[in-house]
């Protein structure tokens, strides 16, 4: 994952949906409720395609699939500790092992 802060303070991350899966509704589950437990507004892009970090549905609908790069940004108190949690959670497969 990299990680950057921008000027406006918010932080900028790019990471690589590594399960096999992709984000899908389970995965999407778990990003969202990571997401709500910090302090901070979430947005997750593919492409040209942004969506709140904090909507299962819209999540879905950017369809990253297994090797996709999404852009986090993340802006507020906890703007820092959510994307590395959330880095993580990518990282680690959603805890799904696949």
């Amino acid at each position: 994952m990299r990680k950057e802060r921008l000027a406006d303070g918010s932080i900028r991350a790019e990471v690589a949906i590594v399960n096999r899966l992709g984000l899908h509704a389970r995965a999407a589950a778990r990003f969202v409720e990571t997401a709500n437990r910090f302090a901070a507004d979430v947005t997750v892009a593919n492409g040209e395609e942004s969506v709140s970090g904090k909507s299962i549905l819209g999540l879905m609908m950017l369809a990253a699939a297994e090797g996709t790069t999404l852009v986090l940004l993340a802006a507020g108190a906890d703007a820092e500790q959510a994307i590395d949690a959330l880095g993580e959670l990518i990282t680690q497969r959603f805890h799904e092992g696949a």
